[in-house]
């Protein structure tokens, strides 16, 4: 168990901070698109050697693995990179980290109708109402966080959009857990994701530029820590938990990204993020009671 939550805090740090190192490579000239494709691009390098230094080979060795991966290379990766990047640009870390919360809340709810065993209950039900009401406070406070204004409604829908696509990510990595190694479908998932943002990229923005220093050592750090490091230690965690106990990652991802966001980025901490926040937060707790009674720890069926 205390091994679990410690995979469950570097996972939330790595995610908490990102949105901070995301909105620093923003402010040093690099786009949105950009930041996802170099974050996706140094995460497969870093699996693919680690991979090569374990001697496991880079090939997959089952279909599970690759199944998992492209699905998650999309709802795990191409979607809320590019969205939660674009929202960021109207709203700070600390608001976008908070829709992160909704993450199992939202898993819980797609868990009742795609694995067994993990089903929905009265109490989880009026979580998912508290958390949805903190959705709309936040968004509809006007307060984004940040010092020049924002868009709170536009960042907000974007926010949503991108942890509905990481919930169904990781109910469907669960509905497979135990049949894959976690390096074999990481490595397919930043591949698989970093290629679909690259074609967005060179749509959408042409050949690349050249980036500042500044700009590249973020994006290493969000490809090294806020990806590689993370992700792995979630496939880790799915291997050993419910997919909504391995979702409460999104409890503590918005705790890092609020206090790196006002110690790093001067961003504010306002009186609807803190209410809208705090009903999230309300939300979540309810729900993961259910989650604390003795035998809720793992999922029976949900391997098949």
């Amino acid at each position: 168990m205390a091994r679990i939550w410690l995979a469950i805090l570097i996972a939330s740090f790595g995610w908490g901070t990102g949105g901070v190192a995301t909105r620093a490579s923003l402010n040093a000239g690099a786009s949105p698109v950009t930041v996802a494709v170099y974050r996706g691009a140094i995460a497969t390098v870093a699996v693919l050697v680690f991979l090569v230094i374990q001697r496991r080979g880079i090939i997959p060795r089952s279909g599970a693995a690759l199944r998992v991966g492209f699905t998650m290379g999309i709802t795990n990766m191409a979607v809320p990179f590019v969205l939660s990047n674009i929202a960021l640009q109207y709203a700070s870390a600390g608001f976008v980290g908070l829709m992160t919360a909704l993450i199992p809340i939202l898993t819980a709810v797609m868990a009742h109708f795609l694995l067994e065993g993990d089903r929905l209950t009265g109490v989880r039900v009026v979580g998912l109402v508290v958390a949805l009401a903190g959705v709309a406070t936040l968004m509809l406070s006007g307060d984004s966080g940040l010092a020049e204004g924002g868009r709170p409604v536009y960042a907000g829908i974007l926010g949503l959009i991108s942890v509905l696509a990481i919930s169904y990510g990781g109910v469907y990595a669960k509905r497979f857990a135990g049949q894959y190694r976690a390096l074999d479908a990481s490595g397919i998932h930043f591949l698989s994701g970093t290629i679909v943002i690259a074609v967005i990229w060179l749509v959408g923005e042409g050949l690349p530029k050249a980036e500042t220093l500044r700009a590249l050592s973020l994006m290493a750090y969000l490809g090294l820590v806020s990806t590689f490091a993370a992700f792995a230690l979630y496939y880790w965690m799915l291997q050993r938990v419910s997919a909504t106990y391995a979702s409460l990652t999104g409890y503590v991802v918005p705790v890092f990204a609020i206090v790196s966001g006002i110690l790093l980025l001067d961003e504010r901490l306002q009186p609807g993020i803190v209410v809208g926040g705090a009903l999230i937060l309300v939300g979540v707790i309810i729900t993961d009671r259910s989650y604390r009674r003795p035998g809720r720890l793992r999922t029976p069926s949900a391997t098949g």
